[in-house]
């Protein structure tokens, strides 16, 4: 996989002041090959997911994991005689 800064070929400029001074060391591109550089990225990354998903599906495939059988809980009817305790009861009023 590619680090960011190599979906870029193009000129990579250093933003300067007026007066020539550099200003924060932030990296310049133009528009339209940062737009580029981002549907490269998204293109690679939806390759890469493809790659992915085939390989888990055929990983699953190979190793069929039985889970065990849900576990019934009983549950409890929700009537007017159903216990409320408080959550702290030192300070319940």
């Amino acid at each position: 996989m590619k680090a960011p800064a190599e979906y870029l070929n193009c000129p990579v400029f250093e933003l300067t002041y007026p007066t020539g001074e550099a200003a924060e060391s932030v990296p310049v591109v133009a528009y339209h090959d940062a737009v580029q550089a981002v549907e490269a990225a998204l293109a690679d990354a939806e390759k890469y997911k493809y790659l992915l998903m085939r390989a888990l599906r055929r990983h699953a495939a190979q190793t069929e994991v039985t889970y065990p059988a849900p576990v019934a809980t009983p549950s409890v009817a929700e009537t007017d005689e159903t216990p409320v305790w408080p959550l702290y009861p030192d300070m319940a009023a």
